[in-house]
């Protein structure tokens, strides 16, 4: 796994690169990807942070886990490549902006474009092994993307931390509320949609805040 990441995170994420546990995940990785057929292609694992550079970064919203069906995952939470259905959890996400915003559900679950206007599509871990939810967790993944987020949390001021469901919400939960807006809820998926993610009017929320503090807001 060579370390093709854009260059304000290698220097923000530079310390990380030098520890033993993330020696070990290289090592993992490219064991797996040579072995076995995993995802998202080994030039897009780090996608999240190409396409959003640490200063443009506005909105961060935390994912667990790539998509591990053919062609789904691309490095972005939640997106999918153009021309593949949409998983449940993308299609109850496309369902509130339509109520919170009135944007009608986009043709392609491709997030690319909020990437572009300064969305961090983060998952916790980074890969996964095709067919095999969560089969590269506890990895050393979750301790790098810890790291991208207190570097975010710690080193910027007034950005928007979308968590959906409790491990989210864990993995947030350091973050300065007094810095940063935190919009917590339950999880987009089919299971909780309908206990607190319809109606959390994250998007809208969001907007206002950037509005507020002088940034553009993002395009849903």
């Amino acid at each position: 796994m060579d370390v093709q990441i854009e260059p304000s995170w290698k220097q923000h994420l530079a310390p990380e690169f030098e520890k033993p546990y993330f020696v070990k995940l290289t090592n993992f990785v490219r064991q797996e990807y040579r072995t076995t057929t995993c995802y998202p292609p080994g030039k897009l694992i780090f996608n999240a942070f190409n396409l959003c550079p640490y200063d443009k970064a506005k909105v961060v919203i935390i994912g667990q886990d790539p998509y591990h069906g053919p062609g789904q995952a691309h490095g972005l939470c939640f997106s999918v490549n153009d021309g593949v259905p949409f998983p449940p959890s993308l299609q109850n996400i496309f369902k509130e902006i339509q109520t919170d915003l009135g944007t009608p559900v986009p043709q392609s679950g491709n997030l690319t474009r909020w990437a572009e206007q300064g969305v961090l599509l983060l998952n916790a871990t980074l890969t996964v092994r095709a067919h095999q939810a969560g089969s590269h967790q506890r990895q050393g993944w979750e301790e790098f993307t810890d790291a991208a987020i207190k570097a975010l949390a710690e080193g910027r001021e007034h950005l928007v931390f979308i968590l959906w469901g409790s491990y989210a919400q864990k993995k947030g939960a350091f973050i300065d509320r007094s810095r940063h807006l935190v919009l917590a809820s339950a999880h987009p998926s089919p299971l909780s949609a309908f206990h607190g993610f319809f109606g959390n009017r994250h998007f809208s929320l969001a907007n206002a805040y950037l509005e507020q503090h002088g940034e553009t807001p993002i395009n849903w």
